[in-house]
């Protein structure tokens, strides 16, 4: 594999958020955030009410990539067997067969997983976490690059099962689209007039030029202050009185892989305080359980950690490699 600097890395970047603006209209802090969690080959949540292009970023991602794009929607009655793959037995070689899921893809999309049982939902972890499914004892590798994008509607809405703490703990981050603006949305219905964005892009990075970018990331420089400035939030999260379960080592790890990877995006090889301060929310606030009472009073994850990045000391650290 070819040496690759930092400006490599960001250009890797801008073209795939260039790309998918293309599709993704007036949303480019949402495209950062998911081109971030691919270099930092972390898998994303999507939270947000239907219709507000939460397919077609995932689609318009796999489309920039060259990649394998499977789409799974999740139902009330689907089976862990239906995401991973089973075995078949063949009649003329008399042995088992395995069939693959579609998980057995380079970029899945779960659309409404919180519509599955727990029981299916868990069918993931395994491929979230080890990149890799177990069926019948035999376990399959799943390709490279693996990113998986989940989306999920609000869970006020009816007929939807709340993500355990585990499945929320394997997510690098989670984002919101939210409604587009008056031009914004202007701007979609101009450009879906006589065809579908969709079909007018094309791939714009090899997925070599990926992995060589997501390897340089390691050499992006964190200063000690700035290491523990991540563990100072992670830790004011366990100790805060309306937080009942606060975020993992996970969830510092995310924090530091992010905080990497937006520092390359931005063109520098090392990390500064801003970026911590711009990816706490989106990597930490889901994985915080809000105790019973701080619920009744409408407290949030997200409110914690506003209050958190607010209060707490932001370190004055010699950020640039000696």
């Amino acid at each position: 594999m070819a040496e690759v600097s930092m400006e490599d890395v960001q250009v890797v970047a801008e073209k795939l958020i260039e790309n998918i603006e293309r599709v993704v209209i007036g949303k480019r802090k949402a495209v950062q955030l998911v081109v971030i969690g691919l270099l930092s080959q972390g898998h994303i949540l999507i939270e947000d009410v239907p219709g507000v292009g939460k397919t077609m970023l995932a689609r318009a991602l796999a489309t920039s990539l060259g990649c394998t794009f499977r789409r799974i929607q999740f139902t009330p009655d689907m089976l862990p067997s239906d995401v991973t793959g089973v075995s078949i037995f063949n009649q003329k070689t008399r042995e088992f067969e395995f069939r693959p899921g579609p998980v057995m893809a380079q970029i899945v999309l779960t659309d409404e997983i919180n519509r599955a049982t727990p029981k299916t939902q868990a069918a993931l972890l395994e491929a979230m976490q080890e990149l890799q499914v177990t069926v019948d004892g035999v376990t399959y590798p799943l390709p490279h690059p693996f990113l998986l994008l989940a989306t999920q509607n609000p869970i006020e809405y009816e007929g939807t099962f709340p993500l355990p703490e585990a499945p929320l703990d394997r997510f690098l981050m989670r984002i919101r689209l939210g409604y587009p603006g008056l031009d914004d949305e202007i701007t979609i219905l101009d450009s879906q007039q006589y065809v579908h964005p969709l079909t007018q892009i094309g791939q714009v990075v090899e997925v070599e030029a990926l992995s060589a970018a997501q390897e340089k990331l390691k050499d992006v420089y964190i200063d000690p202050l700035i290491k523990r400035y991540i563990v100072d939030i992670v830790i004011q999260t366990r100790r805060h009185p309306d937080i009942y379960l606060g975020a993992s080592p996970r969830g510092s790890l995310a924090l530091y892989r992010t905080g990497q990877a937006r520092a390359a995006m931005l063109g520098r090889d090392y990390v500064i305080p801003d970026d911590i301060k711009a990816l706490a929310m989106p990597t930490l606030a889901h994985r915080l359980i809000v105790s019973p009472s701080a619920r009744l009073r409408d407290v949030t994850g997200e409110t914690v950690m506003r209050e958190i990045m607010t209060t707490l000391p932001v370190p004055g650290a010699d950020v640039r490699p000696r």
